[in-house]
């Protein structure tokens, strides 16, 4: 899905300057815009984005830092390769996370938590998920990602929520790359059984629930390689 993002100026400072090509660059990643593989130029990113040299090496080290990035030595950087190895390594992590993660959300999270969880949820319901092309509509992928961030919110390690998100970037590389239509009906029942799980503090159900659907990413692209069937995200 392609998109027209204002353009950068180096008139800021080089820290904001450098956050801001990590956002776009990471951003780009994940959709696919720039695919698994791909040389990172510096002089190409920086027509790109329209910045100098500087913040640009900064954002690629820091992409490095996430894996969303490779340095290739002597080569300089490429976008991370994905493999179906690194995928069941993926869900193996994410599922162990999960166990720590979810369980300290449930057990801190408030009222104000609670709300938060339904009226994200509330908010990806009403989205559609698709576009006229049949593709996912890029509005309702930021706000899948805001639900299962609300359900995280209230656990009071910032190091499990920072490590989750980087586990839930290279999640999406997978789905968004592999998975091209959504099951639509399946996907709102999917996590309306996660949210009324997760409101109702049934810790055990809840990760059940997140754990058997990321445990079918894998089927789901290898279902949408085969035949370009709909399925639903993880």
């Amino acid at each position: 899905m392609s998109r027209q993002p204002p353009s950068i100026t180096d008139d800021g400072q080089g820290s904001t300057l450098a956050s801001m090509v990590f956002e776009r660059l990471r951003e780009d990643i994940l959709e696919g815009q720039l695919p698994p593989g791909e040389k990172l130029r510096i002089e190409a990113l920086q027509d790109r984005y329209q910045v100098g040299a500087s913040p640009i090496r900064e954002a690629l080290n820091r992409l490095t830092s996430v894996r969303l990035v490779e340095q290739v030595e002597r080569r300089g950087f490429r976008v991370a390769t994905l493999s179906n190895d690194d995928l069941l390594d993926l869900i193996r992590a994410r599922r162990l996370l999960n166990e720590v993660v979810v369980r300290e959300s449930l057990l801190h999270g408030d009222e104000a938590w609670e709300e938060n969880v339904v009226f994200a949820y509330h908010r990806m319901w009403r989205c559609p998920m698709t576009v006229a092309s049949g593709h996912t509509n890029r509005e309702w992928e930021l706000l899948h990602r805001k639900f299962h961030a609300a359900i995280i919110a209230a656990c009071p390690s910032k190091w499990l929520l920072d490590f989750h998100e980087q586990l839930f970037d290279s999640a999406d590389r997978h789905r968004r790359l592999n998975v091209k239509r959504l099951d639509a009906e399946f996907t709102r029942v999917e996590h309306r059984e996660i949210m009324e799980a997760a409101v109702s503090r049934d810790v055990p159900l809840t990760i059940k629930l997140l754990n058997d659907s990321i445990d079918t990413l894998i089927t789901r692209r290898e279902s949408s390689d085969a035949d370009g069937q709909a399925v639903s995200p993880a």
